[in-house]
């Protein structure tokens, strides 16, 4: 829907690019439309008007690749801690399986929550209460304070990514709002053009089409 979107809102500025150059160009269109009060600075009026919704249309396209590109990184980070939590909390239960208090201690009783908010403190309990004790008992199956190390500088890592990217996604929803009220704006100001070039170009009505728009019949 956004592609669709996007792509109606390109036609509008070409449309409307089109119509106000030919309205500016077009010498029987010029005059006409000046007779009724369209002249040289009520055009420019117009193209301003438009040259600021373009700015605002292509900002909201960067704004736009920029949440992709956050959230491409969040997903990737979080996967990774996912990936390395996994291996570390499956040696854990299996080693641990009949010490109840140990494995409370490190949060890998049960299912892992899914929520991501449930899911960082999960990972997080286990990095965090990982004691010399337990990592001493753990160092046989390969789970080291380097792995320990790494587990909660990762978690760093994954809270930057998305705080970056929920920021991404801010920024991206107040330019849709942006863009939004300024193809407000020239919708609403090229409605009066055309109702008065309608009346203007009664004698050519062939010229309606230099201006993007077909007669109404």
């Amino acid at each position: 829907m956004a592609n669709i979107s996007r792509k109606t809102e390109a036609n509008t500025l070409e449309q409307t690019r089109v119509a106000l150059e030919n309205a500016k160009n077009q010498p029987i269109i010029a005059e006409e439309l000046a007779e009724l009060g369209y002249g040289e600075e009520k055009i420019a009026e117009g193209e301003q008007i438009l040259a600021d919704t373009r700015t605002l249309f292509d900002f909201k396209i960067q704004e736009d690749q920029e949440t992709t590109d956050a959230s491409v990184i969040f997903k990737k980070e979080k996967e990774f801690l996912d990936d390395l939590y996994k291996k570390q909390r499956k040696k854990a239960k299996a080693l641990f399986r009949e010490e109840a208090e140990v494995l409370k201690r490190l949060g890998v009783e049960g299912q892992t929550p899914r929520a991501f908010t449930n899911w960082l403190e999960t990972v997080r309990k286990f990095y965090t209460n990982a004691t010399d004790e337990i990592l001493g008992r753990l160092a046989p199956i390969k789970v080291t304070q380097q792995d320990i190390t790494t587990g909660l500088e990762q978690i760093k890592v994954v809270e930057t990514a998305r705080a970056e990217y929920l920021r991404e996604v801010g920024e991206s929803q107040d330019a849709t709002k942006q863009k939004d009220a300024a193809f407000a704006k020239i919708d609403k100001w090229m409605q009066q053009f055309y109702a008065v070039a309608d009346i203007a170009l009664e004698d050519h009505p062939q010229l309606m089409e230099a201006l993007s728009r077909k007669r109404k019949s």
